[in-house]
């Protein structure tokens, strides 16, 4: 039985069909991605997932329950954790602090018996931001806000981490070691799902990547298979088989060595993206 499930699930703002019919699953040990261009519904689809959305049609089942009613809190207390694309970090509070207040949180004990220090530092240690612990949360760099909301979330030692565009603003050596943290975090029997632009994290990481396309999954396999699918290619690049052949490797090349092009910079997305 998968950890996660969403079945067939329909979000409808008004007139727009921001998610059409989706269905697809995430494994225990397993990093799943989830990719598709700006406005596909990958984060509509993780705000179901996390309880900030009801979907129109469909279901969630999460640890083998049907979660689809359950609100967000209840979500989170039955293993669920989400980090998200827009940084939601205490500013005025320094990183230990902020990591403090989650420990605090789903421990239940706020007011009552602060963490020990040495579980917070040991998180920030197995994030890479230990260094960074007494500075405040609006002077660290961008990346490290990214770890410091992982920090948060792994305090809370979620069987389900939701991902949501994680190695923004992370260089290339932080890239790899988040690479290798993501690695660790399913070796302990997590399940990871991961909204991602970052083709080379995602192709180099993820067990199985599922495709959105307009709110569709239009493709589901492994990094080698997703890479070399046609449809995918179509909704990354734009271009179709009766086009003209551009030389491969460059947008729109359709020889058969191409490797997929897609774009690496993360790019913001709206609420239906």
């Amino acid at each position: 039985m998968s950890l996660l499930e969403v079945d067939d699930v329909v979000v409808q703002f008004g007139g727009v069909t921001a998610v059409n019919h989706a269905t697809f699953e995430a494994e225990a040990g397993r990093v799943t991605g989830l990719i598709g261009p700006n406005g596909a519904g990958k984060t509509t689809c993780f705000n179901v997932i996390s309880g900030l959305q009801r979907p129109t049609k469909g279901k969630v089942r999460f640890n083998g329950r049907t979660v689809t009613s359950v609100p967000v809190h209840r979500r989170s207390k039955r293993g669920m954790g989400r980090t998200f694309q827009r940084l939601e970090a205490f500013g005025s509070l320094t990183v230990r602090e902020n990591v403090r207040v989650a420990l605090d949180i789903h421990r239940g004990l706020v007011g009552v018996l602060k963490p020990a220090k040495s579980d917070i530092d040991g998180l920030l240690e197995r994030v890479g931001i230990r260094a960074y612990a007494d500075e405040r949360a609006d002077s660290i760099p961008t990346g490290t806000a990214r770890l410091l909301e992982l920090a948060r979330c792994l305090a809370g030692d979620p069987r389900l981490l939701l991902l949501d565009e994680p190695s923004s603003g992370l260089d290339e050596t932080e890239t790899d070691a988040f690479g290798d943290l993501l690695r660790d975090l399913a070796a302990e029997g997590r399940g990871i799902l991961m909204v991602e632009h970052d083709m080379d994290l995602v192709m180099g990481v993820c067990d199985t990547i599922r495709v959105l396309d307009f709110g569709e999954v239009i493709a589901v396999g492994e990094p080698a298979a997703i890479r070399a699918d046609k449809r995918v290619q179509q909704a990354y690049l734009g271009y179709s088989d009766d086009e003209p052949e551009h030389a491969a490797g460059e947008p729109g090349g359709s020889d058969t060595e191409q490797t997929l092009v897609i774009p690496a910079v993360p790019v913001s997305e709206g609420a239906t993206s």
